[in-house]
């Protein structure tokens, strides 16, 4: 407890200090540069870029546009946050140790001036070390040999340390790093080599060797934040390209240099806090990042708000952790009505916040102030007046006003409006609009103006959201409606509607039936009355326009088709003379009683029976009209005219509702008779009615049922279902016809592709080779009778001049061949052949020419003769071959062999 007490003390005296210190700084403020002069340690290369330090300008009134200028433009410029940077690379020098700074006010041209030293580095010694010392030397590692067949260890073991190398080295380049060797070059006249990431790899270039010397440079300056690491291999081959070593690894690190500025990721950052929030409340986390080495200082980044922005209630109303970015509050009275959104102005600064050697950079925190409900809406008027025409709904009657401090179109702004008192039939309602605010008193039941003319209603408002705690304000506000009641003129209404009277069916036109009227609800207003009638279905009413008295103008008929379940409905319409009109309609339910007006009738009317005795019952029943007590039960008989009815039938009541007829004698023609049947009802008095039954006789079957044609018609079966029919039929027939023709046309196609023939498949200018030999076709032991057609047939006489079809293809001169006979030959093969000459002949679709109905014969009885006699040269010699020679180059030789002489 006591060290709580010592922890709230100590903070209360340093909120108390920092007030008191703010308060003085306020009072004895003055513009212009806080010191006379500002000194920066910076090393001997100063690069193009590079910040050096900041300057600080005290604006007192923070109106002040200052612009800074610099005595040294061309080595130096200064940034509107009066950062400080080199215009260009140099080395520090004297000449550069000291300039000016100027600051002038835009508006006013007043005008200050502040000077800036710069020092020199000193130099540590690690560096003078450095600098002094000679190159590295490297030295190829022994390779391991072997000693009676194992491998010997080597006596210590090569660990090549990485070699550190400073980004941005001003050079000259190339810069010497080491001297690769090997201790076989006393011997060997080695090359030396490097490889990989720098020096053969992208980025190439980077890292060259001395080939003879093995000295290994670096060609330009280095980038840590691009390449922190190279990973390097050296190789020793001979003359002859053979490795002499294995190969070294090489690790370059890149030394890091505070060259990178700190960069916000953004740099405008958004948080939130809620008004009224206690000191220590998180706000939000801002953050920068710094491409340097994170673990060195140059990377370390630590954060300080520069500025606030409105600087009420307190200037210090919020701190940031220096090295998390997270910003709280540290001072109460954060309140959005009076300060909405707070600018904080954050510095990063690197070398841990360094003033003097670390790099800076700013970002904006926008910290807006949420809204909480501190505020309850109060009503602008206490009262409020609005009037409503009677019997109307959904209408806006008044419209309250509130105001409401809070954040518009929040849950601590939303309003919400009760009726508490004066609507106790609950006969309003009120709504909120979201655009306004506003509360719409509506109306949700018909109001009357002949049983109330005024309401004043109470009404309160409160927020949708109870109010923040502590806060010292009513919840609600509350106001009073005044609701005045508007008359109009309302409609005529029927009492009761409907009305229902019984009567009886069959009343006589010009019956008074009852005095159907309408009452008018407006009691303070003198109109009077006027009936008309609106809808009659079967026009049998008619309504007296003044005393609304109905009377019948036609027979009512409870079998009309206008009657439903015995009810008859009408309706009228009453209209008073107000302004404007009005008219309100009534329904007239006449309940008819029924009377015995209809006679029954047989049912069913048409019906079938056998001409045998078994079976040869009808079963039948009444048809009425009218309803019990008037319909059934019913009495069936049979007239006692013509006598044959019966003579040939008889009837038998089975119940009160249905009878049996059956045929008397035990056959009957098949036909169709007429049997009248009298029938007769339960009315008080009774109707009867003589109706005709329709039977037909037919042949049955041994179940009973109708064999004969005429069945088709008797058992329901219409002109439509046997017209279908025959159209199924016909439909049927014509698809066999269009397929029978298609087959047909099929065939043909198929004959004439038949007889389309290659000429290249013509015998008749073609001499076909067997490869055989011997003395033709007489030397062989074939019966050719069947093809064979001598000429000793029929005599030269009957021979036609020749047979040839008009269309076949002539082949030579008609005198050098025989004339083939058209005599048919009596064998099967010559009656074929014949057969499909003639088809062919007086086939339209045949080819244009004959190519394969020529038919030739040889052998023993040929006209043509046998071949064998060119076996002998004796036996040609009286024949003329010359005509050979006509045919063609291929018996153009058999031509020169037996029409060349003796030769």
């Amino acid at each position: 407890y006591i060290l709580i007490v010592a922890i709230t003390a100590h903070i209360f005296f340093l909120v108390l200090q920092a007030s008191v210190e703010a308060s003085g700084e306020i009072s004895l403020c003055k513009t212009g540069f806080p010191e006379d002069v500002y000194s920066a340690v910076l090393s001997r290369d100063v690069l193009e870029g590079q910040p050096l330090l900041n300057v600080k300008f005290s604006n007192c009134n923070g109106k002040r546009k200052v612009q800074y200028e610099s005595s040294e433009p061309a080595d130096f410029k200064v940034d509107e946050d009066g950062m400080v940077y080199a215009v260009r690379s140099f080395p520090l020098s004297s000449e550069h140790s000291k300039f000016l700074i100027y600051a002038q006010d835009k508006e006013t041209q007043e005008k200050w001036q502040v000077a800036v030293k710069l020092s020199l580095k000193p130099a540590l010694p690690e560096d003078s070390v450095k600098e002094s010392r000679e190159i590295e030397e490297i030295v190829f590692p022994r390779q391991v040999t072997k000693h009676n067949g194992y491998l010997q260890r080597q006596k210590r073991d090569w660990v090549i340390p990485p070699i550190n190398l400073p980004e941005n080295s001003r050079g000259p380049f190339p810069q010497e790093l080491v001297r690769i060797r090997s201790d076989r070059d006393k011997n060997l006249s080695l090359r030396y080599s490097v490889t990989g990431p720098g020096a053969d790899q992208p980025p190439t270039g980077i890292f060259i060797i001395n080939p003879i010397s093995g000295q290994l440079s670096v060609t330009k300056p280095l980038d840590r934040e691009l390449i922190a690491r190279f990973h390097l291999r050296a190789h020793a081959v001979d003359i002859n390209g053979n490795q002499v070593e294995n190969p070294i690894d090489i690790v370059i690190n890149v030394i890091d240099m505070n060259d990178n500025r700190p960069e916000f990721l953004h740099q405008v950052w958004n948080g939130t806090v809620p008004e009224g929030s206690k000191p220590g409340t998180y706000v939000m986390t801002v953050t920068a990042i710094d491409a340097d080495d994170p673990n060195a200082l140059n990377g370390m980044l630590r954060y300080r708000i520069l500025s606030q922005a409105p600087s009420t209630p307190s200037p210090n109303m919020f701190t940031i952790n220096n090295e998390t970015g997270d910003i709280i509050t540290v001072a109460a009275g954060l309140d959005r009505e009076k300060v909405q959104q707070y600018t904080l102005i954050i510095q990063a600064t690197d070398m841990e916040g360094n003033p003097t050697y670390g790099l800076s950079n700013t970002a904006t925190a926008v910290i807006t102030v949420t809204d909480v409900n501190d505020n309850p809406p109060e009503f602008t008027a206490m009262t409020f007046y609005g009037e409503v025409p009677e019997n109307r709904v959904d209408v806006i009657v008044a419209n309250l006003t509130v105001t409401d401090k809070d954040q518009p179109h929040t849950p601590a702004w939303n309003a919400i409006y009760r009726i508490s008192g004066g609507d106790p039939a609950g006969r309003f309602a009120i709504q909120t609009d979201p655009n306004s605010n506003d509360g719409l008193v509506t109306v949700v039941k018909p109001i009357d103006f002949e049983t109330n003319r005024m309401y004043v209603l109470t009404v309160a408002a409160e927020n949708q959201v109870p109010l923040a705690k502590g806060i010292q304000h009513p919840p609600q506000s509350t106001a009073t409606v005044s609701v005045t009641v508007i008359d109009v003129n309302e409609n005529p209404y029927f009492a009761p509607n409907p009305k229902i009277i019984r009567q009886e069916e069959g009343l006589h036109a010009g019956t008074v039936l009852t005095t159907f009227t309408a009452q008018d609800p407006d009691r303070y207003m003198q109109q009077n009355i006027r009936y008309t009638k609106l809808s009659d279905p079967a026009n049998w009413l008619k309504i007296d326009s003044v005393n609304g008295q109905i009377t019948t103008i036609a027979v009512l008929d409870r079998e009309s088709p206008n009657v439903k379940a015995n009810i008859y409905n009408a309706t009228f319409l009453a209209s008073d003379n107000g302004i404007p009109p009005m008219s309100g309609t009534g329904t007239l339910q006449i309940y008819l009683l029924d009377i015995n007006d209809n006679a029954p009738q047989v049912l069913p009317q048409e019906a079938e029976i056998c001409e045998t005795p078994d079976p040869n019952s009808i079963n039948i029943t009444a048809l009425d009209y009218d309803i019990d007590p008037n319909a059934g039960p019913f009495a069936f008989d049979l007239p006692l005219s013509p006598v044959t009815i019966k003579r040939n039938w008889t009837i038998t009541r089975l119940n009160g509702d249905f009878a049996q007829l059956n045929l008397k004698i035990k056959f009957l023609e098949a036909g169709i008779y007429e049997v009248p049947i009298i029938i007769t009802d339960s009315g008080n008095p009774p109707k009867s009615n003589i109706s005709i039954l329709r039977v037909k006789v037919c042949q049955c079957d041994s179940n009973g049922d109708c064999t004969d044609v005429d069945r088709i018609v008797g058992a329901g079966l219409g002109t439509g279902a046997i017209i279908a029919i025959l159209l199924c039929i016909i439909i049927l027939l014509i698809l066999v016809l269009m397929f029978v023709v298609w087959m047909k046309r099929r065939d043909k196609e198929r004959q004439a592709k038949q007889l389309l023939i290659d000429p290249e498949d013509d015998v008749r200018d073609n001499i076909l080779k067997y490869d055989e030999e011997g003395g033709g076709e007489e030397d062989q032991d074939y019966d050719l009778s069947q093809l064979q057609q001598p000429d000793t047939v029929e005599p030269d006489a009957i021979k036609p001049v020749g047979i040839r079809r008009l269309d076949e293809r002539p082949i030579h001169a008609e005198p050098q061949y025989p004339v083939r006979s058209a005599a048919p030959h009596p064998g099967d093969i010559g009656d074929f052949i014949n057969e499909g000459l003639k088809a062919a002949d007086n086939d339209p679709t045949a080819p244009p020419y004959d190519s394969l109905l020529v038919f030739d014969y040889e052998g023993s009885g040929s006209t043509a003769g046998s071949l064998s006699s060119l076996n002998s040269s004796s036996s040609g010699g009286e024949q003329d071959y010359d005509y050979l020679n006509d045919w063609g180059p291929r018996f153009k030789k058999l031509a020169d062999m037996y029409g060349g002489g003796d030769d």
